[in-house]
């Protein structure tokens, strides 16, 4: 194994960078980790150690790593995400349990998984009171597999009794998905079911095995139906996973009643660990592309416009093919930027005349062509979006630009491809760093809004101090009540929001729509525009009335909107409008994260005091240092001069 730190090749022809000393077997790096006591000490290098490995070499990585306990990780690292997971089914769910574990360590969470008895599945989640529901898991994961409808097919059987199964199952999968909100069981996700050859060979005419294929396609297009009609519920397709891999091993169906494949399962907790990963926050929020090699072929420097290769010829057709993908994507919100090691004019001249680009320079918010390295750039261009370089997915050609990006900024996530444009397209779909629960107009907006933060900051650079750069602004602020067609929004905002979010509670739409009718508490959501354009929904507030006391129970802001006031004028308007219901005091509450220490001091440096440390502070009694403070209500400052604020909640209007 090469040493860290040391330049080393990789079959190439180009160093590795500092960071990807090449790996022959990271099931064995783990295995030596393992050995020497250093799994929860060096958990979050296994993220870069696993990135590159092979399915086998993944099995054996993940044998190893369930028997990690995840107060170990977080003894070493206080801020790695945790997510609770119970997993029930109908077969044997083995293999399962290292493929979570193996899945979770390369995205940097942790899954704290609890595996029912075998074939539990429908005692677990029609009854109220099993353990399942006792635990409040944020994530249930319903195994299903053909057997759960086959088991109760008789002997001989016709598609007329498969479809009579199917009936039961579906009626009882909704009834159990209308009673999620409020179970305490979070999320459960659901799969489709693979019809295998195994029961359409068993027919004989092929007019009874098609009858047989609609029945079974009808119940899984009626499952994945069920997932537009209730929130809390999400459902896993199969049907493209089992296209690629193995479905079925009739030996280990027979001997050990495990009805789905290993591969298949390991398939199946990739796309489970990508549902974690957005619960906890994890989701990235924008994609940063090389552009020679990976955007196009060849050089651009070298070859010229007229020589680089898309849109013609094989390779030329593989970029392309690329390009449209991306362009698919930046369509749903996805922030697109490139980085390149170019001249910036010519770069623009391609994007802008090239005939065989499909991207040009309007699908991305910034298009940097300098040569600085390019880990540079990325912080730079953090910077200027105002985002983390965590929020990042970086996609080059070369091994060494990936190797430098992952070492010096760790938290953004690197897709190294090569010289086969082929399968770019794979390897950047592959671990859905973009996967959302769903989509909403604020997010196919997202581009736009940025592009116009980008001319803000242009805009800004023409002024001598920031305060007349903000009176020009003309900003806007509405504060309200959400009313139901905001919760998705709201809900998205509690789950990627990271830096000005004081308490960190990730809220699944159920929750926020529980909270927003539940008596005593409110919902607000918080609007913002000025001369550039509407920032739609940028932030949120979850307030509690108990008695004379309003308390602040979550507080939200997006990155977009920072440095305005918008947050100073907001906590006046909620000050105000706890007075007039007749409050005496405010409480706000702080529970600190590795990523939102920068809003440490916000309710003391706007005139609360700090509560004496009863232990119940953080209100879960999690012990992790969460704060309450208080305001007496005697003196409300005005909104900062430079806006405009106005409410729509009685007692607070402006």
């Amino acid at each position: 194994m090469a040493a860290a730190g040391t330049a080393t090749f990789d079959g190439s022809g180009e160093p590795a960078g500092p960071a990807e000393s090449v790996v022959d077997d990271p099931g064995r790096a783990v295995l030596d980790l393992r050995r020497a006591g250093r799994l929860a000490v060096d958990y979050p290098r296994l993220g870069a150690l696993l990135a590159r490995a092979n399915e086998a070499q993944l099995v054996r990585a993940g044998r190893l790593l369930v028997g990690i306990e995840p107060d170990e990780v977080l003894r070493e690292h206080p801020g790695t995400p945790v997510i609770d997971v119970a997993v029930t089914g109908h077969g044997t769910l083995g293999p399962l349990e290292g493929s979570l574990a193996v899945e979770a360590a390369r995205h940097g969470i942790l899954l704290r998984t609890a595996f029912s008895a075998h074939g539990a599945w429908l005692f677990d989640l029609t009854d109220p009171d099993s353990a399942l529901y006792t635990a409040r898991p944020d994530l249930v994961l319903c195994v299903l597999d053909p057997m759960a409808v086959f088991d109760e097919v008789p002997t001989p059987w016709r598609p007329e009794d498969v479809a009579q199964v199917w009936e039961t199952k579906l009626g009882t999968i909704e009834r159990i998905a209308a009673r999620l909100p409020g179970s305490g069981a979070g999320t459960l996700a659901v799969n489709t079911v693979p019809l295998l050859r195994t029961f359409t060979a068993q027919l004989l005419d092929l007019r009874s095995r098609a009858q047989l294929g609609a029945i079974w396609r009808e119940a899984n297009a009626r499952l994945l139906r069920l997932a537009e009609k209730y929130p809390s519920l999400v459902v896993i397709d199969l049907d493209p996973l089992a296209a690629l891999t193995p479905a079925y091993d009739p030996r280990l169906s027979t001997y050990a009643d495990a009805h789905l494949s290993p591969q298949l399962l390991a398939a199946y907790a990739r796309e489970a660990t990508h549902l974690a990963r957005h619960l906890a926050g994890r989701t990235k929020k924008a994609l940063v592309l090389d552009l020679d090699g990976t955007v196009w072929g060849g050089i651009l420097g070298d070859d010229g416009a007229e020589g680089i290769e898309t849109g013609t010829g094989p390779r030329g057709a593989a970029f392309t093919a690329f390009q449209r993908v991306v362009r698919q994507l930046a369509s749903q919100g996805l922030l697109l930027a490139a980085v390149s090691k170019n001249d910036l004019e010519p770069v623009r001249g391609v994007l802008r005349d090239h005939p065989g680009m499909t991207l040009t320079e309007d699908d991305f918010v910034r298009v940097i062509a300098n040569w600085r390295p390019k880990h540079l750039n990325l912080a730079e261009l953090a910077t200027d979006l105002n985002l983390s370089t965590d929020s990042f997915v970086f996609a080059d050609d070369s091994p060494y630009e990936c190797g430098l990006v992952a070492r010096e900024l760790p938290g953004t996530a690197v897709v190294r491809l090569d010289d086969e444009p082929a399968l770019h397209i794979e390897r950047l779909l592959h671990d859905g760093w973009f996967d959302t629960r769903e989509l909403t107009a604020d997010d196919r907006a997202r581009p736009e809004r940025y592009r116009e933060e980008l001319e803000r900051r242009d805009f800004h650079d023409g002024f001598d101090s920031l305060q007349d750069y903000l009176a020009e602004l003309g900003v806007t602020v509405h504060l309200g009540p959400a009313g139901e067609a905001d919760v998705p929004r709201l809900s998205q905002i509690t789950l990627r929001t990271n830096q000005f979010n004081l308490t960190t509670r990730r809220l699944q739409s159920p929750d926020v729509e529980e909270w927003r009718r539940e008596p005593g508490r409110e919902v607000l959501a918080l609007r913002s525009a000025d001369r550039f354009g509407d920032n739609g929904i940028v932030g949120a507030v979850f307030l509690r009335h108990e008695g004379t006391t309003t308390h602040i129970d979550n507080f939200l802001l997006s990155c977009r909107v920072f440095s305005r006031g918008i947050e100073t004028a907001c906590l006046g308007a909620i000050l105000e409008h706890a007075r007039g219901r007749g409050a005496d005091a405010v409480h706000g509450h702080y529970r600190p994260s590795a990523k939102n220490v920068k809003v440490a001091a916000f309710y003391p440096d706007n005139g609360f005091t700090e509560l004496p440390d009863d232990g119940a502070n953080d209100g879960d009694g999690d012990g992790t240092g969460a704060a309450a403070f208080r305001h007496g209500l005697a003196t409300i400052p005005a909104p900062p001069a430079h806006l405009t604020l106005t409410t729509s909640f009685e007692g607070s209007a402006r």
